[in-house]
């Protein structure tokens, strides 16, 4: 088993329970007391977990907590670029897009340079600066109008009024956290909200997310798991995670993290 897909059943056994045990995972992994305090160390570095006498416990925060965009962008970057360029190849040329903001969905925007004459509506000043910046001639680029959270999204009734008139072939949407039961959720009722708008006016619904946004669950759904049609992830998610999507979603699709780092 490789590292991120030990810290992935590590990870998801303390959201599971709230707390994990070195010895019960050494037991459970087959794996030495070493490498499974590494492992922990690993997930305390990215604030998934607290490290605590003999294991560690979930850090699964506030359901309202909003990480800033520099602090997120520096998560997961292999994981973001695995799935941006897995879910770039669902983009056909000539189409018309919504990205929504995010960490991913702004990765995501990186891998379109090679697809010809887009039309991408967003509400994330981040990811219209970076599409700007790739002086795509024969793309077009609509940001809309909203008030700016700590993650750089536009949200509020100006975004919502301006997505509503809008009739798009496909919506990318990066979310905060996915659960059976609550869904694809975020940590800002405004947000939610203008998400919402997004998904309506798209007529494919294509989630980004990596494996740790799994039983993560922020204060408001933005839809439900079987709303969405495909959802895009890493080979870091754990098999039970896998089987609860695949019993949802349209179709689930898993980027291979070392494939995309060795192309």
């Amino acid at each position: 088993m490789l590292a991120r897909q030990r810290q992935a059943v590590i990870l998801e056994e303390a959201r599971r329970s709230g707390a994990v045990r070195v010895s019960e995972l050494v037991a459970r992994l087959g794996v030495s007391d070493m490498t499974i305090r590494r492992d922990l160390d690993v997930l305390a570095s990215q604030g998934l977990v607290e490290k605590v006498y003999g294991g560690a416990t979930a850090n699964l925060g506030k359901s309202t907590d909003e990480p800033g965009f520099e602090a997120k962008s520096e998560q997961q970057q292999a994981q973001k670029e695995a799935i941006a360029a897995l879910a770039a190849g669902l983009v056909r040329p000539g189409t018309a897009i919504g990205i929504s903001a995010g960490t991913t969905t702004w990765t995501f925007a990186r891998a379109l340079d090679s697809v010809p004459g887009l039309t991408i509506v967003t509400n994330s000043v981040r990811v219209a600066d970076v599409l700007r910046e790739a002086g795509q001639p024969e793309r077009t680029v609509v940001l809309t109008g909203g008030v700016r959270t700590p993650s750089d999204a536009l949200v509020g009734g100006v975004a919502v009024a301006s997505l509503r008139r809008l009739h798009l072939d496909q919506v990318f949407l990066g979310v905060h956290g996915m659960a059976d039961g609550p869904g694809f959720t975020t940590p800002n009722l405004d947000e939610s909200e203008t998400n919402r708008a997004l998904v309506e006016a798209g007529r494919r619904f294509v989630v980004l997310a990596d494996h740790t946004k799994w039983g993560v669950v922020g204060i408001s759904t933005i839809a439900d798991l079987e709303e969405a049609d495909v959802v895009v992830t890493d080979d870091g998610l754990p098999a039970a995670a896998r089987e609860t999507l695949a019993e949802h979603v349209g179709e689930l699709m898993v980027a291979d993290v070392n494939e995309a780092e060795e192309s």
